[in-house]
């Protein structure tokens, strides 16, 4: 990077002290420019629309009102490919980590970090395009990001089925509800596909199941 180029930061938190906070934290380095400030999703899809500033990484929170974090990443994604999006929640479960990636979050890490960690967050989504954390690791988010069909010939049915369970935000209890199976069997059930396909996490056997083109099951469906 030319030492007179600036990454330009949009920062999209509804908590007002906090997004001043990171504001603050993100100008003491000399790498950053912030570009833009939101409160939530919808103020910085109208900002970039009528401003259009050159925005190279959002850092995204989740939960906001108007719109939210999952609907402003589709929306980025749709209309500004190019913007890459770190998420900056204080989440940590599987459901909101997969369902952000999923929609095409370079990178996912905790409020709770510390400046540093924010620091080398936004440097590697925007050098490498995307930022493992214990959260993520590298190769889980490569698997995401990359379409293969590798190890699926090796699936039946009752797989694919309960890879689409796991791709929800059902509980383990609630899949073996849906399958007449008791919570036991089904967690029997997930270790071994777990060692089938070489993964030790319910994480990762998701961003296996998308990178295959699963289909996540929907309780209204």
């Amino acid at each position: 990077m030319n030492e007179r180029e600036l990454i330009n930061i949009a920062v999209v938190e509804d908590v007002v002290i906090l997004r001043k906070g990171v504001c603050r934290i993100l100008a003491s380095f000399p790498e950053f420019n912030i570009q833009l400030e939101a409160g939530n999703g919808r103020e910085f899809i109208d900002n970039l629309r009528e401003k259009d500033q050159k925005v190279d990484v959002c850092l995204l929170d989740i939960n906001m009102p108007e719109m939210d974090g999952h609907a402003t990443i589709l929306a980025l994604k749709k209309d500004w490919p190019d913007i890459k999006v770190l998420v900056l929640s204080i989440y940590d479960d599987d459901y909101n980590i997969i369902r952000m990636l999923r929609n095409g979050a370079n990178g996912y890490i905790l409020k709770t970090c510390a400046p540093e960690e924010l620091r080398h967050a936004l440097l590697e989504v925007y050098h490498q395009g995307f930022y493992h954390s214990d959260l993520v690791n590298s190769h889980l988010l490569h698997l995401l990001h990359t379409k293969s069909t590798d190890g699926a010939g090796s699936l039946s049915e009752k797989d694919f089925q309960f890879l689409s369970y796991c791709c929800s935000e059902l509980t383990y209890k609630e899949i073996a509800e849906i399958m007449k199976l008791s919570p036991r069997t089904v967690e029997g059930y997930r270790d071994t596909l777990c060692e089938k396909l070489s993964i030790r996490s319910r994480t990762g056997l998701v961003i296996y199941a998308l990178r295959i083109g699963v289909v996540p099951y929907e309780k209204h469906r």
